[in-house]
């Protein structure tokens, strides 16, 4: 057989190429083999008939929280990321320099789906809810990160630092996290991925300043302190600057992280997110975020077309993680990973994380999903 799979009759969407076209694709040893008019069925030794629905790269979410048994915050990823369409992740600091090895070794690479990681800054990472990563300020340790980053270099993609005080950072420690993360960062030259909200600074102008191109601002349609309006309810000037100098807002849903005041007046004035993930973990996976179709499912309610929603959560990331050519596409050669979605016509209740909700009328929902070149049967959902 010339193929292990073939997806047919499908409408296929990959933003890295430029293509919304009825297009087959077929895979072969763990990548794409061809894509095409009227592949051949006979040469396949499964074919799905896609009629009717949107063929796409497989997803990549940039902020979900995937150590589970050490992470107070950790999800099991297969059943809950890849099950779901996001067949690469991003931990997004689980796990610091003390806890790194056995993230990796005891989910990482027993996973079959692809994660990799921002390194917390806390070499403890985020364990327990009853003491923050920052109670003391020597938690935040640029040696041993910078140690651990070179002994992982080919899973970690660059440094996290939460700044939310009292719950994750002390008064004694203040802003100290940031500027140790980003010695850490411009030590391994990687760059770093902030959680703004509600630090120990003026507002998030602060922290801002401290941000280079490729740097990553998560959270960044949150309701809180250190947002990105001003007190007078426009888009700070600060963010403008950021995005012009190559910052990343990204959107990192998470229990807290998103509101539609936020992110309706955001786009207004015509800020969007650069990514859109889901910060996805076990306080919300169960709502008000599900998974990160059901976040692309709020950016559809909020104007973007599909193809813009699905390049954020393809192309886009895999340029920022330097794997264009092996992720986020369905270009011949890619590693062999896609979803097909059904984009369901159905009135949906669409809910914040501060309770809020608005009524959608379409529902992106991923009905199969391809992992190297096969099809993933979730045996946990059986």
């Amino acid at each position: 057989m010339k193929y292990d799979l073939l997806i047919r009759n499908g409408t296929l969407i990959d933003p890295a190429r430029g293509i919304h076209a009825p297009l087959d694709v077929a895979f072969a040893d763990g990548t794409v083999a061809e894509v095409g008019d009227s592949l051949p069925e006979a040469q396949a030794r499964e074919v799905i008939d896609a009629g009717g629905r949107y063929v796409t790269p497989g997803l990549i979410d940039v902020h979900v929280h995937v150590f589970p048994g050490v992470s107070h915050f950790g999800i099991e990823p297969d059943p809950t990321c890849l099950a779901r369409g996001a067949t690469t992740v991003v931990d997004a600091g689980s796990a610091g320099a003390d806890t790194f090895p056995g993230f990796r070794k005891y989910v990482i690479e027993v996973s079959q789906t692809r994660i990799l990681a921002q390194l917390n800054i806390a070499s403890q990472g985020m364990v327990t809810r009853d003491v923050g990563e920052f109670a003391l300020p020597e938690y935040a340790d640029v040696d041993a990160c910078c140690r651990m980053i070179e002994q992982h270099r080919d899973l970690i993609l660059g440094v996290k630092v939460r700044l939310t005080k009292d719950s994750i950072v002390s008064e004694s420690a203040g802003m100290i996290p940031l500027h140790r993360a980003r010695e850490a960062a411009d030590a391994a030259g990687l760059p770093i991925m902030i959680h703004p909200q509600a630090a120990w600074c003026e507002s998030l102008d602060d922290i801002l300043k401290v941000m280079k191109q490729g740097d990553i601002l998560t959270h960044c349609f949150h309701g809180m302190a250190c947002g990105i309006l001003d007190e007078g309810g426009k888009v700070r000037p600060s963010v403008h600057d950021a995005i012009e100098r190559g910052v990343i807002f990204d959107v990192g849903h998470g229990a807290g992280s998103f509101a539609w005041g936020v992110v309706e007046t955001a786009m207004a004035e015509g800020i969007l997110p650069k990514t859109i993930s889901s910060d996805l973990h076990i306080y919300n996976v169960d709502g008000p975020v599900f998974d990160l179709a059901n976040v692309l499912t709020k950016f559809l309610h909020l104007g973007l077309s599909l193809d813009e929603v699905l390049s954020r959560v393809t192309s886009v990331p895999a340029e920022s993680v330097l794997l264009q050519d092996q992720i986020g596409t369905l270009a011949p050669g890619a590693w062999g990973d896609a979803v097909i979605f059904e984009l369901r016509q159905e009135t949906c209740t669409l809910t914040d994380s501060q309770g809020q909700s608005r009524t959608g009328t379409q529902r992106l929902e991923p009905v199969t999903v391809v992992k190297a070149g096969r099809v993933y049967r979730n045996e946990l959902a059986a």
